[in-house]
């Protein structure tokens, strides 16, 4: 068995296992952990067949935003942290399996990224000539250029619809106007009063 091949096998067992562990770890922190450990594992899958940039994309946009959104969905939950942070102790060693197994993991993406195409490993950059990701720029800032710019505007008009739709004004509550505070008089902000001598206003 070869590198590539061994390489595989722990990138798919550990896939698996942080799968389950998704589903079946009742802590809902765990659940995310293990959800993260589930994408870098895939991304290393991803790295074996030679796809860097699914890899990079992956973790980017997955471990990086949506692990994010669900972390943040976790934290609106009613979850007693309180009683959490009092067993720090007893969920220390899964934390440090967790550590563990993400260093070994990013370690077997190094080396398999470092090794050659005599050890199986699809590399689109192994003949010298631009990687995946150099390719898939080129031809999406070449050939399909028009249709890039075409979905960024579609995105800019669903963001701004977004923002429209979400935005109301509401009646009966004081707001700030800053530019009728800029453009206050003197004779509107003070007024004189002639007081009599001995008595109050």
């Amino acid at each position: 068995m070869g590198f590539a091949q061994f390489a595989f096998t722990v990138f798919a067992v550990a896939t698996v296992i942080w799968g389950l562990g998704v589903i079946f770890a009742r802590n809902p922190v765990h659940s995310v952990l293990c959800l993260i450990m589930a994408f870098i594992s895939t991304a290393g899958l991803f790295v074996l067949i030679g796809a860097e940039y699914l890899a990079f994309l992956l973790v980017v946009v997955y471990v990086g935003a949506v692990a994010v959104l669900f972390l943040f969905v976790v934290m609106m939950l009613d979850v007693d942290f309180a009683e959490l942070r009092a067993g720090y102790a007893k969920y220390l060693p899964i934390g440090i399996v967790v550590a563990v197994a993400l260093i070994v993991e990013i370690g077997f993406i190094v080396l398999s990224w470092g090794g050659s195409a005599e050890d199986g490993i699809a590399r689109a950059a192994s003949d010298g000539g631009p990687n995946n990701a150099e390719q898939l720029g080129m031809v999406l800032y070449t050939e399909y250029v028009h249709f890039f710019q075409i979905a960024g505007l579609v995105l800019l008009v669903a963001m701004i619809g977004a923002i429209l739709l979400t935005f109301r004004e509401r009646r009966g509550i004081k707001t700030q106007d800053v530019g009728a505070q800029v453009g206050r008089k003197r004779e509107e902000g003070v007024e004189v009063v002639s007081v009599p001598t001995g008595k109050g206003i």
